[in-house]
């Protein structure tokens, strides 16, 4: 249940609240300790080749149940303002090593589709136009859905940005999460 107008963000009233989370927590500890040693590989593995670290896989597919199939990067993520401005060095690599998993460009006005996939198009797949500034949240959804792709799960597409409004619009397209572009773009360890 979302939290409307006025909610303090309290512990929830709803029946079952408690049990529900006991039986969660008790699931994951008994699930953590039996994981086999080839699926962690594995995931380590599929992290490393989407460009994530560990822990932030990890926790977008315990929360989701799914695996990150795209990225949805805002053009602010990616440093693009401009027409015919082209990707830095740093993010254009990061983004040429994501191996098997989508790369979407959000484009926020006055920048169109066109105009970053022109410049860009080697390491991003497809591009579509961003909710504007001022829509309502019903046409923010809509936009996002658009974004997204048909065919993908909105929890297996993780959304890379650098604003607050592109969190939100994270949340009107149903997204796997928020990534803050600085740390997915930060260098590995």
């Amino acid at each position: 249940m979302n939290a409307g107008i006025g909610h303090n963000n309290g512990p929830s009233m709803d029946r079952g609240v408690s049990y529900r989370r006991h039986c969660w927590t008790k699931a994951r500890k008994q699930l953590l300790p039996s994981m086999p040693i080839e699926v962690l590989r594995g995931r380590v593995r599929r992290a490393r080749e989407i460009g994530l670290d560990y822990k932030t896989y990890a926790t977008v597919r315990a929360t989701t149940g799914r695996d990150i199939v795209a990225f949805l990067f805002s053009t602010n993520a990616l440093r693009l303002f401009r027409e015919a401005q082209t990707l830095e060095q740093v993010r254009a690599e990061k983004l040429a090593g994501v191996i098997a998993c989508e790369r979407r460009a959000l484009t926020i006005a006055p920048l169109t589709p066109d105009m970053v996939l022109a410049g860009q198009g080697h390491v991003l797949d497809s591009a579509a136009a961003a909710p504007g500034v001022h829509n309502v949240w019903s046409k923010a959804v809509i936009v996002m859905d658009a974004a997204r792709g048909a065919g993908l799960p909105a929890d297996a597409v993780l959304m890379v940005g650098d604003t607050t409004l592109e969190r939100e619009w994270s949340q009107a397209g149903r997204l796997a999460g928020y990534l803050d572009a600085a740390r997915f773009f930060a260098p590995a360890p």
